[in-house]
């Protein structure tokens, strides 16, 4: 969600805990529709409808949930990043900007007209349970989900700290399915991790872009500088996304002031371009790998897109989600909101990465080792009524292919030693001696 003078823009995944994907609020007029101008004659057929259900349905029924529940279908008919908001909703989503709220700590979205998980967050009750990516989440306190939105699917699974939900999940290579009873939590999401790894190679991890994440990674970044890092590895695997805003001045800390980093173009093809600001320290000269896979989404992308494209960091791991759509944030007069994709965003050298994601340099896949089955990916392009990208036909290369990644201990963590290993052959050749 990006808050940047009247507009706030947020990234959206639905994470039963948090939305993140690229949204923009703004001032909307919600006035009077003149049907006959508009070209919404069959409007009338909708007040036709209402009127019978209201006169002959078997028990009384509130018109406001009659008109709600006709405002989700049509927004459920579009993309799957746009929704209704209902005013409890709509307060809800302007909390989670903070990183903190109550819920489980799953990515979620629908393929197949199934709820299917796209990642657990770290260190959220679910993780700890261990929900996989690729889950389908059959039934919420034993409620049939197929076809439910995922709004009313993350009402249903948040709740206060310390009660529970049961789930039942599908996973491929499970003979049926199983019920997972999970403790709510409230949920506070340390955005920014970092460590010094040996031979003076730093390690930041952005879990997600929140409004104190950029000051967070300017603290760690000088710590670890303090420490004498002399290169170092940017994690955003498994990163969902979050505020505009705050992925522009992540990327700012990378990057010299004034240099492109998003720009976003609408339905009439006008263009808001985001660029590096200079307010924070720069660590532009040091030398950097980018970590990203499958669960890499929406301002994530953005960072990585940007670095990648000025050729400031080697992107290394497996092609990422592909969120490249923005959506606006309209409030509606009774508190209510619509959350409506309006644009598309592309990176600083013009590409869409919608529903194609951002294809790392170097592609290293996380492999298991103890012969168990590779866990179902999902991207953006295997969401129901996901927009098409706008600039090429979508394709599946071999990158395409790889599996989610597993939960491994930091030897075993292949990408992460790819990227070590590669910070330390590039030292050795800037160290060698010139021929005279």
């Amino acid at each position: 969600m990006l808050l940047k003078n009247k507009k706030l823009f947020i990234a959206w995944t639905l994470i039963l805990t948090v939305a993140v994907t690229g949204i923009v609020v703004g001032r909307w007029s919600v006035g009077l529709v003149d049907a006959e101008v508009e070209g919404y004659e069959n409007i009338r057929i909708f007040t036709e409808a209402l009127s019978i259900i209201k006169r002959n349905y078997v028990e009384d029924v509130k018109t406001k949930n009659l008109v709600y529940g006709a405002i989700k279908g049509m927004l459920n008919s579009l993309d799957p990043h746009s929704a209704f908001m209902t005013p409890e909703a709509y307060k809800e989503m302007q909390v989670d900007t903070k990183g903190e709220f109550g819920g489980l700590g799953i990515q979620i979205g629908v393929k197949d007209s199934m709820l299917t998980v796209i990642a657990p967050i770290e260190d959220t009750p679910a993780y700890k349970a261990g929900i996989k990516a690729g889950d389908k989440i059959i039934k919420i306190n034993d409620e049939i989900t197929r076809d439910m939105s995922l709004q009313d699917a993350v009402s249903k699974m948040r709740g206060p700290k310390g009660t529970s939900v049961k789930i039942m999940i599908a996973r491929e290579g499970w003979k049926e399915p199983k019920d997972f009873t999970i403790v709510r939590d409230i949920i506070k999401i340390k955005s920014v991790k970092s460590k010094m790894l040996a031979d003076g190679i730093g390690y930041v991890k952005i879990t997600q872009f929140q409004e104190q994440t950029a000051a967070d990674l300017a603290d760690a970044l000088s710590k670890l500088q303090e420490g004498k890092m002399n290169s170092m590895v940017l994690d955003l695997r498994n990163n969902p996304g979050g505020l505009l805003n705050s992925a522009v001045d992540v990327a700012s800390q990378f990057l010299p002031e004034g240099k492109l980093v998003v720009y976003i173009k609408d339905r009439a093809g006008e263009k808001s371009e985001y660029k590096t600001g200079g307010s924070r320290p720069s660590y532009d000269k040091v030398t950097m790998v980018v970590l990203v896979n499958q669960g890499s989404a929406s301002a994530s992308e953005i960072v990585a897109g940007a670095l990648k494209d000025w050729h400031r960091a080697v992107v290394l791991g497996v092609q990422t989600f592909g969120k490249g759509s923005v959506q606006s944030v309209i409030p509606l007069t009774d508190g209510s909101g619509l959350r409506l994709t309006t644009a598309r965003y592309y990176t600083p050298s013009g590409t869409s990465i919608q529903s194609m994601g951002i294809t790392p340099d170097i592609v290293a896949k996380i492999e298991p080792k103890d012969g168990t089955k590779e866990h179902t990916v999902v991207r953006e392009k295997d969401l129901d009524r996901h927009l098409k990208n706008d600039q090429k036909e979508e394709k599946v290369g071999p990158e395409e292919e790889a599996a989610a990644p597993l939960e491994v201990s930091e030897k075993d963590d292949v990408q992460l030693q790819r990227a070590i290993d590669l910070l330390k052959t590039w030292r050795v050749f800037k160290e060698l001696p010139k021929a005279s």
